[in-house]
């Protein structure tokens, strides 16, 4: 007699991530059911209309083993004005999913939260660890961060293993962001002024931070009822660099042109680009040390990351 297929609730199916995490979940064996907004008539999904501390999950969650989190509010155009949305979808969202998912008996429950919990630069400090005292900036970095606390809380009382993935900028086909306006940037062959940026950025291919999540699904710790982990590339390279193998990786020359970094500074600000400021030009370092000592390791490098995401993207 065959043992039953595993089944995994993933919310934010259909979103940058999910579209590459759920192909490797059926691949590895799991079944999937995706969390969708409307209907998308893909194998097994249920229709959920809004993520909030109301939300009925109770048929989602019905006979699922594990669920992996990847749907939130990341950018609002009046954040300041958005502080009751990110509360409910971040954070109480978010939280009564996890509670749902303890009461429906789920054993895992597997959080993407970011890397902006920690700030958005150590410039002149060590690279960041799990055991940081958190510092986020912007209501998406301080939604994450009380999320974590309150699932820290929930762990104490319940049998579910959770697991806090804090990624940094994540890349692959259908990444948007700043690595779309990269990308597009050097497609039509623009000047990019970043060539005098001396700095250290860590990166996170979307098929690394797939393998990690399979491999906490099969290897969560029987000691540990709550876990975090910083996730990244092996490599942590500086903007110029980065953009010199996306360059590469499309087979276009990075036209790269020279800016003190305090001038660029000034003109990203000037036009409202702060956070252009700081995923570009300030440093990001990782410390990765606790999910390499898991077992793990990226299964490609940055430059095949790359390949993959401008070849994917164009198939």
């Amino acid at each position: 007699m065959n043992e039953r297929q595993p089944v995994v609730l993933v919310t934010g199916a259909s979103g940058f991530v999910g579209r590459h995490l759920v192909p490797a979940l059926a691949h590895a064996g799991w079944s999937v059911r995706r969390a969708v907004r409307s209907p998308e008539g893909a194998g097994d999904e249920v229709v959920i209309n809004s993520i909030g501390p109301e939300t009925d999950w109770q048929a989602a969650l019905e006979g699922v083993d594990a669920v992996i989190h990847l749907a939130a509010r990341v950018h609002h155009k009046h954040e300041e004005h958005a502080v009751q949305l990110y509360r409910n979808v971040n954070i109480a969202g978010t939280l009564h999913l996890a509670r749902s998912a303890a009461t429906a008996g789920v054993r895992q429950f597997i959080f993407i939260s970011t890397v902006l919990v920690h700030g958005r630069s150590n410039d002149g400090r060590a690279p960041f660890s799990e055991n940081d005292v958190l510092t986020p900036r912007g209501l998406y970095g301080m939604s994450k961060a009380a999320a974590e606390a309150g699932l820290r809380t929930l762990a104490r009382d319940t049998d579910m293993k959770i697991t806090v993935i804090r990624p940094p900028l994540v890349y692959g086909a259908g990444a948007k962001g700043n690595f779309a306006l990269l990308t597009r940037a050097i497609s039509a062959g623009l000047p990019l002024p970043f060539a005098a940026i001396n700095n250290q950025r860590a990166f996170l291919a979307v098929q690394n931070l797939s393998s990690f999540i399979l491999h906490r699904l099969s290897h969560s710790d029987p000691a540990s009822n709550f876990e975090i982990f910083l996730v990244a590339d092996t490599e942590q390279v500086s903007t110029p660099e980065f953009i010199r193998r996306l360059a590469t990786a499309s087979g276009k020359n990075a036209r790269l042109f020279g800016m003190s970094p305090r001038l660029l500074s000034t003109l990203l600000n000037v036009m409202g680009r702060q956070d252009t400021h700081d995923s570009l030009i300030g440093s990001l370092e990782l410390n990765i040390s606790k999910a390499l000592a898991t077992g793990w390791q990226p299964q490609i490098s940055i430059d095949e990351g790359l390949r993959h995401a401008l070849s994917d993207q164009g198939a």
